[in-house]
Formats: structure tokens, sequence, C-alpha cells
């Protein structure tokens, strides 16, 4: 449940790749608060600038213009080893972010070796349980594993370092639509025993839907509107975009 406390905020936020005439604007001037607590769900085709709003607030790829907030401390370029343990990411293809020579209990304990966090194994152990992986899965290889367990090694990688703000790519589109809701239920669970406050993206309204209290409508690099959950299932939204967005997921849903 959100506090009412800004956790995440951004100020007319803009990423561009390139110079000159192959300059080319991402996210455009965007505006967006987050509280502590929340699931944010960032949605919108591909190419609407989701992906690269949300690699901004990690501090991946190129340095945005206009201001960067977190719990009222501005960022400015590389982020230091104190907001890295605060924030943390997964990425949307877990065999991609996986090293593949790497034991999962290597890839797991990394980011606590990196930060010299005590009693790593006993870290370890407690992730693996809180993903619903065994601990006999600490001694395999990725490719030992299947998709969906592969994407809970990437999540438990990430909630291993307790962080505030977990932001989530894609995190399902990768893996089948069964193993899908078995991962977001596994998210669910996890946001809510750690408090944990989420930002996923997702071009599927769906998803968003069943897992965020408010959607941001990405369209172009820009935010559109910011609706709640409610308002998807009550059609009440406003801009055009949206509406094209929720009649599509209802007629689908009709469908189904």
């Amino acid at each position: 449940m959100a506090t009412g406390r800004e956790l995440i905020a951004l100020r007319d936020l803009s990423v561009a790749f390139g110079n000159g005439s192959e300059r080319h604007v991402a996210v455009s001037n965007v505006n967006l608060s987050v509280t502590a607590g929340q699931t944010f769900g960032l949605v919108g085709e591909s190419g609407s600038g989701k992906t690269t709003l949300l690699r901004s607030i990690a501090g991946l790829g190129p340095i945005p213009t206009g201001i960067v907030r977190i719990d009222g401390m501005t960022l400015v370029g590389r982020r230091d080893s104190a907001i890295r343990k605060r924030i943390q990411f997964v990425f949307q293809d877990p065999y991609a972010s996986l090293h593949p020579s790497h034991t999962i209990h290597r890839i797991i304990s990394e980011p606590l070796v990196i930060n010299r966090v005590a009693r790593p194994d006993e870290r370890v152990r407690r992730v693996l349980s809180d993903v619903g992986l065994p601990e006999n899965v600490s001694y395999r290889y990725p490719h030992q594993l299947s998709g969906g367990q592969r994407q809970r090694v990437a999540i438990a990688r990430a909630a291993v370092m307790e962080p505030d703000i977990l932001l989530l790519d894609e995190p399902t589109s990768a893996l089948d639509a069964s193993v899908q809701a078995e991962v977001l239920n596994l998210l669910s669970d996890l946001r809510a025993s750690r408090a944990m406050t989420v930002i996923l993206v997702s071009h599927d309204l769906a998803v968003v839907n069943h897992f965020c209290d408010h959607v941001a409508v990405m369209r172009g690099g820009q935010i559109v509107e910011v609706i709640s959950s409610e308002a998807i299932a009550d059609q009440t939204a406003r801009h055009p975009y949206t509406i094209e967005l929720i009649d599509r997921f209802m007629s689908l849903e009709r469908r189904l």
C-alpha cells in the first residue's frame, strides 16, 4: 500500500541517442511521481520509450536531461553504490542477463560479495526459497534451467540486495502464458513481503492491469495519461490512445 511519500520523481526528463542528423529523442519531457509502496506500470507500443525511461531511473544508457530524484535526492550521472543497493533491475531476457559460465550461487551472491554484505550464503539460501527454487539450484548453470526458473534467478539476484525499488522490464514476455502468471504472482508476493516500490514495463495491458496500482501510458516518448487500474476496468480513461488500448484489451478479454 502506498504511503503517500514521493519516492521516485522525474521532472522534464528527456533522453536522446546519437548526434546531429542521427539524433533520436526516445523520451521527451516526462514528468512522473511514484509514491513509496506503489506498483506502477509503464505501458505502450514498442518504441514508445518505456524501457528507455526505466533505464534512466536505474542510471543505465545515455545521461538524460531533466531531473531524476530518488527519495528527495537528485541523481546526476552514474549511480553510486548506495543508490545501486536501493534500486535493482530485472531485464526482459533471463538467459541473456545471466552469466552462462557462472553457477546460480555465484550469480546471486556476486552483488553481496561486491558490497561486502555479511553472511552471503545465508542470504542466497533465503532468497532462493523466497522465489520458489530449491537450494540445489545453487550448483547449476543457467542453461540447465527452464525459462521460468531463469527468470526466478534473475528476480532473486535483484531481491537479494533487499532494494527499496525494483524495476522490471517486460519480465514475463519471454515466458509461456502459464509461467507468466506464476512469475507475476511471485513478484506480487515479494513486493508485499518486502514493501518494495515496483515499476513494471510492459506492452501488455492485461499484465499491467493484473499487477499494478497505477499505469502511465506512453506514446512517442511521452506520457499521455496516468490512470489507476480501476480506471482500466471502469473504462474511464480520457486520452484517445489510452481508450484505444483499453478497447483492445477488453475485446481480447471477451474472446477468451
